[in-house]
């Protein structure tokens, strides 16, 4: 059985997943423990929880690693753990999982952004900053942005609360623009917009439709040791 845990990153996951893929909402704290013992051999974390709930614990992680089960994550709280427990062997895939891997990122709010509830289709509201640096990766690329202005949208961005950020926010946070310019840079970035937890998330999905089961060939250089924190705290 194969897991994938998405929400804001991938709302439409369920649509695109093959035969065999069940599709959960975002991973919280016990999720991936629930999912080894409902039998899951293969896990693909994309989005989990951290506001109103605990997010996904780095052991209960390293619990299915020492069964065998294979582990990947990108994206979003996916790219996080992925960078964390990598050494043990989970799979980090992406961009965004590399960034955080080599240190270019460091700040776990980089991802965070505000989505509409799972009825309405979890659909993001806020730009997260992984995709502004994309999206200015971009349009550098083309020659579109004007010198110093790179510097200029990523220092009004990265001051915006990630629940209030939106490409016109940001715009109207560079100071000492005219009216004008802030028009035609709303317009350019809105055309040229990378949705890189995207972009990253699917990526997952290959992996987790092409992965198998390595359940049977467990051989680490590592033990976990159990201990009464692995179970799910009680309510």
């Amino acid at each position: 059985m194969k897991i994938v845990f998405a929400g804001p990153s991938l709302p439409d996951a369920a649509s695109l997943v093959g035969e065999g893929i069940r599709v959960l909402p975002p991973a919280t704290q016990g999720d991936v423990l629930a999912a080894v013992a409902e039998g899951a051999n293969v896990i693909g974390l994309i989005d989990g929880g951290f506001e109103y709930a605990a997010p996904v614990w780095h052991k209960e992680i390293f619990h299915a690693l020492s069964l065998g089960v294979a582990v990947l994550g990108a994206a979003s709280m996916g790219a996080l753990r992925a960078a964390e427990c990598h050494p043990f062997g989970m799979i980090g895939i992406g961009r965004i999982f590399d960034d955080y891997r080599t240190g270019r990122l460091v700040d776990d709010a980089a991802v965070a952004l505000t989505h509409a509830p799972s009825a309405l289709g979890s659909k993001p509201l806020t730009v997260p900053l992984v995709n502004v640096s994309a999206t200015l990766d971009a349009m550098e690329g083309k020659g579109l942005l004007a010198h110093g202005q790179r510097e200029q949208i990523e220092q009004a961005a990265g001051a915006i609360f990630f629940k209030k950020r939106t490409w016109r926010v940001i715009v109207e946070r560079c100071v000492g623009m005219a009216e004008p310019d802030r028009r035609s840079l709303l317009a350019a970035l809105l055309a040229n917009s990378i949705d890189q937890k995207r972009i990253d998330a699917l990526e997952l999905l290959k992996a987790v439709q092409e992965a198998g089961d390595m359940r049977a060939d467990v051989d680490l250089p590592w033990k976990l040791h159990e201990t009464s924190f692995r179970t799910r705290p009680a309510l």
